[in-house]
């Protein structure tokens, strides 16, 4: 199949195919050696959808190169996967503690504001301006997460 066909059957635009490929976390293609187009099997396309469905779970390149390896060993015991995925849920754990912590400060923040002052007297834009930022920095989780980032993505907004 061609790589348009492949990112149909997948749900992913064509250049995250094309993104995965470089990344090496999806093989490379057979090029057509007439026209140079890429040609890929089912294989490619179980792969493109596992590799979709970690990164819909939030996990690194790294993470999924982990899985994958461990993917192609069958008779491999599975404990590093586990483990992965313990660590993963801890990373979890920390962002949902950091979104919440976030959420306290602009609920506080919010209840600064009164709807029916002028501007240069809104609360809200006074507790920016005057108070100290807080002691914590919106960090990564761990490894390359992204803070912030509540759907994993990679390109074109698809995972």
């Amino acid at each position: 199949m061609k790589i348009g066909e492949l990112a149909r059957l997948a749900g992913c635009p064509v250049e995250t195919v094309r993104y995965y490929e470089r990344e090496q976390l999806l093989p490379a293609a057979i090029r057509d050696q007439n026209n140079n187009y890429r040609h890929y099997d089912k294989r490619h396309l179980e792969q493109l959808v596992f590799i979709r469905r970690c990164r819909s779970l939030e996990m690194t390149h790294d993470e999924i190169r982990e899985l994958l390896a461990a993917r192609s060993q069958p008779d491999a015991g599975c404990s590093a996967i586990d483990g992965l995925i313990q660590a993963h849920l801890e990373h979890v754990r920390t962002r949902m503690a950091e979104l919440q912590a976030l959420e306290a400060e602009l609920n506080d923040l919010r209840g600064r504001c009164d709807a029916a002052r002028a501007t240069r007297h809104c609360g809200i834009l006074h507790e920016l301006d005057h108070q100290a930022p807080p002691a914590r920095e919106p960090t990564a989780a761990h490894g390359s997460h992204v803070a912030g980032r509540l759907h994993g993505s990679d390109v074109s907004g698809s995972v």
